[in-house]
């Protein structure tokens, strides 16, 4: 069959057909554009102002707004409590999935449902990953020098060593809970209700004795304490296993602590839990385009060679990135072994240790 013009009509349909797909392409992206022209970005912080989590966040932000298309503003707001777990349970149950509101925690957002922890009222599997900042953050874990406590035998001789930490279940907490079960130690104590700055002031006035923190940071926060000696470096927990922080390199690894293979298992489920460290999330039902939009804006912000320089000169660390759909995998292959679960869940609560 012949058209008029002499094509045969099924080229012309394929023509037409391809003409129609050009336009509603051209269309459908200039509708992208114009859904986040002139709008906000709330970037709901799982935690208080101050340390990594939200320094992580603003080095993100500014590189969103350069690559979302419309270019929207974004604000950051936190919501403190049980380890980033209350800010989740607001985005996933009281949040509208219009692509306007984006999560932003740390690990206490993989470990809550896992673990079975209170207030963990959300279904993992049902958020919506757009991307991570990094996959884990060696932590060390110190002493305030002038208690002296210089070596090993002199920590585990040592009573009622006080622990700061932010909440119960907190990666701070957690890592700190781990030390001292796996080191031994005497009656330790764990003293919680800080943000990360506060716990530095708590160490300066004497309300607390030791700390486990991420290792990058506390360089760039304190390089005066380490100069000086004024505390004393006990263990350093490798996240991902046996990424050492250069500072840290000769001390001891917390594995090596390690005495039984439930143990070793601790570990390396604790590492998998910090390994999507700075996971980013749409609540459930948000538009399909509206995810893709971001996370290709993520893509282009890891891919940005201004980035790393900007999350180094805040996290003291370059970082190391995951996509949506590598985070979305990561989380879907975490490790949920029922006895390991349930020694994690004795060491991330509030009961005291248990025996080893």
């Amino acid at each position: 069959m012949k058209t008029l013009d002499g094509l045969p009509f099924y080229a012309l349909v394929h023509l037409i057909m391809i003409g129609l797909w050009v336009v509603l392409s051209a269309g459908d992206a200039f509708s992208q554009a114009d859904f986040y022209k002139g709008k906000t970005i709330r970037v709901i912080r799982g935690g208080g102002p101050g340390g990594s989590g939200e320094f992580q966040t603003r080095a993100l932000v500014r590189f969103l707004e350069k690559y979302i298309p419309g270019n929207p503003h974004l604000t950051v707001e936190f919501i403190e409590g049980a380890a980033g777990r209350k800010a989740a349970n607001v985005i996933y149950s009281s949040t509208k999935p219009d692509g306007l509101t984006i999560g932003s925690l740390g690990a206490g957002l993989v470990v809550g449902p896992i673990l079975g922890l209170p207030g963990s009222n959300y279904d993992l599997d049902k958020l919506i990953y757009l991307g991570s900042t990094d996959t884990g953050d060696p932590y060390i874990f110190y002493t305030k020098g002038e208690l002296g406590l210089d070596n090993l035998a002199k920590l585990r001789a040592a009573s009622g060593l006080r622990f700061g930490a932010h909440a119960v279940s907190h990666p701070v907490y957690v890592t700190a809970r781990f030390v001292a079960y796996l080191l031994g130690l005497k009656e330790p104590k764990f003293v919680t209700g800080f943000t990360g700055p506060e716990i530095y002031i708590a160490l300066t006035r004497g309300e607390i004795d030791a700390h486990a923190t991420g290792a990058a940071r506390f360089v760039i926060e304190q390089p005066e304490w380490i100069e000086k000696k004024l505390v004393h470096f006990h263990t350093t927990f490798t996240v991902p296993k046996g990424r050492h922080h250069p500072t840290f390199a000769h001390v001891p690894e917390l594995g090596t602590f390690a005495k039984t293979e439930t143990e070793r298992k601790l570990l390396d489920m604790f590492r998998a839990f910090q390994y999507p460290r700075w996971p980013y999330f749409f609540p459930p039902g948000t538009p399909r385009d509206r995810v893709q939009i971001i996370r290709d804006a993520m893509r282009k912000t890891f891919a940005d060679p201004e980035f790393p320089k900007e999350f180094r000169k805040l996290m003291g660390d370059a970082p190391n990135p995951l996509g949506g759909e590598e985070l979305e995998k990561a989380i879907k292959e975490l490790p949920r072994d029922k006895e390991v679960v349930q020694l994690y869940q004795k060491l991330a609560g509030a009961d005291p240790l248990p025996g080893r």
